[in-house]
């Protein structure tokens, strides 16, 4: 019998997060974090039934620290894993001692399995499965159910081990759908790596509509995780076992936009020497990413209409309408309702998507999530290029929230792989950084918050950060208005002698 739990692990060890949680794969629902300050959130936030503290490099504070995390549990046990002789049961505070164990584990012990078992079996027993005949949902049940002789229940949890560790070392493929009934509600929030509440929010409203048969629009700034959080969506509706086809439509020339999208006959035009069925067919019953779907033409742009709307279109050349029976997932980097004002956008187009729209801000402005995709990065690039990784310094972390990635997770992720390369002895430090983040010298952006970002880490008063944010604004009105003074004081609704004063105290006026 297989009971699913939610366990949090919580180290510092890259290594060890990635070798236990292979191990627990499949049995449980993981959430994973580096510090005790982000297993605090994840405790109050989705109570787990048991969690892991690896405590063998804690110094005092720090397991004081681990201490007041595991005091904020609403339900469940806590394990304390600590290297021998480390740590007495008298150490542990009376008021989460009932429900906390201390597990030995040497730091040089790399077979995780006992240490495994030791952990399923009380959570099992706790959950009424019965062990050598015994029913065990009682506290002092639990601390028995480790020392029980091997039962047949005891054979079917190693078994399932073990089986579960084949899956995760690639000799067993893993079942996706049992594995999707472990993942509850808040799964999207946790693969997504976020630790911002508003965002938390929107992407807990964006799981219910993924699993409906929806057209949903994607606003972020580039390499925001548009992408990462499309492929989150078809994974998590029933289409996941199709095709999922990301269509960078800013990449494409104009004239083989529609080509790409919904095929073409053969002799159609120029060089089309064979049918060819368009993303939409190839696509089929899965999920089809538009990216930068304001670089479309308006032609083009009611051609989509069509599909979004009736779910048909025909291939170039062709009078033969097919149904689409894919799901549209419509991404852009920039707000579309500007575009709409300035006629590059169909407004019947925009008020079509603006139905289900979500807006994924910078990571600037999430800097909370920084650390978990940080340490995330570095145990993903760590392995990948095998490098043992086996400390990231406070210095280095602090150096991540200094700068304002302009890139957002893509420059953060490059940085991060970068870091991996240049690393010495397994350790994380800041001079193994991009120079340009550690030297707070970001690249091109448009939006003015990147200065702003800046601002507010120099201390700069409110009154400079208004007159700062006021050029802005109006180098940009200027820009969007042909530097017309006449259209750009009109567009932002004050007289031309107040654009021309205010144009002069900022010096934004052209040289003679």
């Amino acid at each position: 019998m297989k009971v699913f739990h939610v366990a949090l692990i919580c180290s510092g060890s890259p290594g060890f997060l990635r070798s236990l949680g292979s191990l627990l794969a499949g049995r449980c629902r993981l959430l994973e974090c580096y510090s005790t300050s982000e297993a605090t959130q994840m405790i109050q936030l989705h109570s787990p039934d048991f969690a892991i503290f690896d405590v063998r490099a804690s110094s005092p504070q720090q397991l004081a620290r681990t201490f007041a995390a595991i005091s904020h549990r609403k339900s469940g046990h806590a394990a304390l894993i600590c290297v021998p002789d480390q740590l007495h049961d008298v150490e542990i505070p009376q008021e989460i001692s009932p429900f906390c164990r201390i597990l030995e584990l040497s730091n040089h012990d790399a077979n995780y399995y006992e240490l495994v078992e030791e952990i399923l079996l009380p959570s099992t027993a706790r959950a009424g499965i019965k062990v050598s005949g015994t029913d065990l949902d009682s506290c002092s049940a639990c601390d028995a159910a480790t020392k029980v002789p091997p039962s047949a229940s005891d054979s079917m949890i190693r078994a399932d081990l073990l089986e579960n560790s084949n899956s995760a070392s690639g000799n067993v493929m893993p079942d996706r759908k049992s594995n999707a009934s472990a993942v509850d509600a808040g799964s999207m929030c946790e693969r997504f790596r976020t630790r911002t509440p508003e965002l938390r929010t929107m992407l807990r409203r964006l799981e219910v509509a993924a699993r409906h048969n929806v057209t949903i629009l994607l606003i972020g700034e580039t390499g925001s995780g548009k992408t990462h959080l499309a492929s989150l969506i078809h994974e998590m509706s029933l289409r996941s076992g199709d095709p999922f086809l990301h269509v960078a439509c800013g990449a494409l020339p104009g004239e083989l936009i529609e080509s790409e999208l919904f095929g073409h006959m053969k002799g159609s035009f120029t060089s089309a020497y064979a049918d060819k069925e368009g993303k939409f067919l190839a696509a089929g019953n899965g999920t089809i990413l538009l990216d930068e779907i304001d670089m479309l033409t308006p032609d083009q742009q009611v051609k989509l209409l069509r599909v979004i709307e009736k779910g048909e279109f025909e291939p170039v050349g062709s009078n033969r309408t097919i149904v689409v029976k894919a799901r549209i997932i419509a991404a852009s980097n920039l707000q579309l309702q500007p575009l709409v004002e300035q006629g590059r956008f169909r407004p019947d187009l925009y008020y079509r998507l603006n139905t289900l729209s979500f807006t994924l801000p910078p990571l600037r402005k999430r800097m909370a999530d920084v650390e978990p995709l940080a340490r995330y990065f570095v145990q993903q690039h760590a392995s990948q290029l095998g490098i043992g990784v086996v400390e990231i310094t406070p210095e280095f972390l602090e150096c991540l929230f200094q700068y304002p990635w302009p890139g957002n997770v893509r420059e953060l992720e490059n940085s991060i792989r970068s870091a991996v390369i240049y690393s010495r002895d397994g350790k994380m430090t800041v001079e193994t950084l991009p120079t340009h983040v550690v030297d707070c010298i970001s690249g091109p952006a448009s939006d003015p918050s990147v200065a702003a970002f800046f601002a507010v880490r120099k201390g700069e008063s409110l009154e400079d950060r208004i007159e700062v944010t006021e050029k802005d604004i109006i180098e940009q009105a200027l820009l969007n208005n042909n530097f017309s003074r006449t259209n750009t004081a009109k567009h932002l609704k004050i007289s031309r002698v107040t654009l021309y004063n205010k144009m002069r105290k900022h010096r934004i006026l052209p040289e003679r």
